[in-house]
């Protein structure tokens, strides 16, 4: 017990309520471009076709790793200089965000739904450029030790920022116009501008000068080759989208590390889609769901990256990978478990209870594991990478559960969910005993 609570102790930090506050500034924007926009379209009449196609806008989420070499390589003119690299591009990324939100609150879905939909499209931009630089700043802040705890720091304040705009915001709206909430949330954007300012720059300089170096040996070998003017140009296209790519597949056994990304969430994710249906299914009211599904199973998200933080410090990375990830799965049977039981707000707490504790365990160790995986001179853009394919696979395997749990009815479909885990956990048993997990990113000397 003495080591768990000297393990906890991390949060005491100054960094993790850094890190806690930015997690509010990324979770807040999300729902204003998902389910709380969704509502206000809803409210003012516009067609549920229409209210379709603006899922469209949240598209930046999945391609920030496009441009994510930029804000890994790009100096913004006086602020780079004033508060460095990270915190220069997160106060920029925020001050935008807050500006297309409350452009946002000033449109007119009713009358005018495609400036609606541009300055929402800007949002999701802004917030993803966001997400990307606060990523960033978290995995080179703390050390490789912190970065459990930095991932259970982040999953509190992002869950904080979508209970402000999802909860908060519908609460909000039974008192003001629309209009006003949004501009509102806009105004919430301050307090993650205010811990940028607060905040320390991490201290990368050395890998950023080693990069810099790297960029202008290539400009000079190109120079042999090509016009003195693109040169430069090239030797910079291939430091910031090629060489993050040439440096992570030079890591030993990289493709069953991308194999280990794509599957470990996946059981998760497999459920996760089909929940919802199954809490209608079983005759829980909209009430019930809201309050067990969503509130509690918030709270009960929120106490389990926490515990996986601590047991990240604990076990390591891939010890903790392990053991949340095998509970994650087993937390599958209890829906089986609770499918038998049928209508019983006692057992659904108890359900909702084992998977948000179970699943929130294993995403910190997850987000700590990808953050490993990050070299200092291309943190942005390698985590921008590694959580969009995630994601991106997520989602394309995930997209069956419905007909299977059509097919075969709610318990068969809970074991297959069960069993989908299992890939991910094999794959990593081979990486542990192969010996291959990623150690601490060797950063290059400065030149």
């Amino acid at each position: 017990m003495t080591g768990w609570l000297s393990a906890a102790r991390v949060y005491a930090d100054r960094r993790m309520a850094v890190i806690v506050v930015l997690g509010f500034s990324s979770g807040l924007p999300l729902l204003l471009v998902f389910s709380t926009l969704s509502l206000w379209l809803k409210a003012e009449g516009v067609s549920l076709t229409a209210i379709g196609l603006f899922s469209l806008v949240r598209t930046p989420y999945t391609f920030k790793f496009l441009w994510a070499p930029l804000i890994d390589r790009v100096p913004l003119p006086g602020l780079t200089r004033l508060l460095g690299r990270r915190r220069g591009w997160t106060l920029f990324a925020q001050a935008a965000l807050m500006a297309a939100i409350l452009g946002l609150s000033a449109t007119h879905p009713a009358t005018n739904p495609l400036a609606t939909a541009l300055l929402a499209l800007v949002v999701a931009f802004c917030s993803a450029s966001q997400d990307i630089v606060i990523d960033a700043y978290r995995v080179e802040i703390l050390e490789d030790r912190e970065q459990g705890a930095g991932a259970g720091a982040i999953v509190l304040g992002y869950r904080m920022g979508t209970l402000a705009s999802g909860a908060g915001a519908l609460w909000l709206a039974s008192v003001l116009p629309w209009a006003q909430v949004y501009a509102v949330m806009g105004a919430l954007v301050m307090v993650g501008m205010a811990a940028v300012l607060l905040a320390r720059e991490p201290e990368t300089a050395d890998a950023v000068h080693a990069a810099d170096a790297d960029e202008a040996a290539v400009a000079r070998r190109l120079g042999t080759n090509v016009s003195g003017w693109l040169a430069r140009p090239l030797a910079w296209l291939c430091e910031a989208a090629v060489a993050p790519l040439a440096d992570f597949a030079a890591r030993p056994a990289w493709a069953a590390i991308l194999l280990f990304i794509m599957l470990y969430k996946l059981g998760d994710a497999y459920l996760g889609l089909m929940a919802n249906p199954f809490y209608v299914e079983m005759g829980f009211s909209t009430v019930e769901i809201a309050n067990v599904s969503k509130l509690f199973g918030m709270g009960a998200t929120i106490a389990g990256g926490l515990l996986g933080g601590i047991l990240v410090s604990r076990a390591g990375i891939m010890r903790a990978l392990l053991v949340a990830g095998v509970l994650q799965m087993l937390s599958n049977l209890v829906f089986a478990a609770q499918a038998m039981v049928g209508h019983d707000v006692a057992m659904l707490t108890v359900t909702v209870a084992t998977e948000n504790v179970t699943g929130g365990m294993a995403t910190a160790a997850f987000v700590a594991y990808l953050s490993s995986l990050c070299h200092a001179a291309y943190t942005a853009t390698q985590y921008a990478l590694l959580s969009s394919f995630m994601a991106f696979a997520r989602d394309v395997l995930s997209a069956s559960s419905g007909w299977v749990a059509d097919s075969v009815g709610w318990i068969p479909f809970f074991a297959v969910s069960t069993a989908v885990a299992l890939p991910g956990l094999a794959v990593l048993v081979w990486l542990m005993r192969a010996n291959r997990a990623p150690p601490p990113v060797p950063q290059p000397p400065a030149p």
